[in-house]
């Protein structure tokens, strides 16, 4: 199982959104969303080539985690590195300015 590590960015935007949902939903809806976040990242810690390669940015691999949240990432043989978390309600166009390196 590889070592999930978050970037700076993702840890940023996964703050806000964690804090957004409990604010304006509820504590219930927070905590689902994290179990829900938390099975993904399992899954990719596991088995990282299961999630689809991004069409979008070359490189990386892009796991849905609600029908609103998607991260994208890359990995190597020990980690594996989630670059960016996204609300797919944004223009597509914006991942490639989110995923810079």
């Amino acid at each position: 199982m590889r070592e999930v590590r978050l970037s700076k960015r993702t840890s940023k935007k996964l703050d806000k959104l964690l804090h957004y949902l409990e604010t304006a939903w509820s504590y219930k809806v927070k905590s689902d969303f994290i179990k829900k976040l938390n099975k993904a990242i399992n899954q990719i810690a596991r088995y990282p080539e299961s999630a689809e390669k991004s069409a979008i940015v070359k490189g990386l691999h892009r796991m849905v985690v609600t029908k609103q949240t998607t991260f994208y990432y890359r990995f190597n043989a020990n980690s594996v590195t989630i670059v960016t978390l996204f609300d797919t309600r944004m223009h597509p166009g914006k991942i490639k300015d989110q995923t810079r390196f």
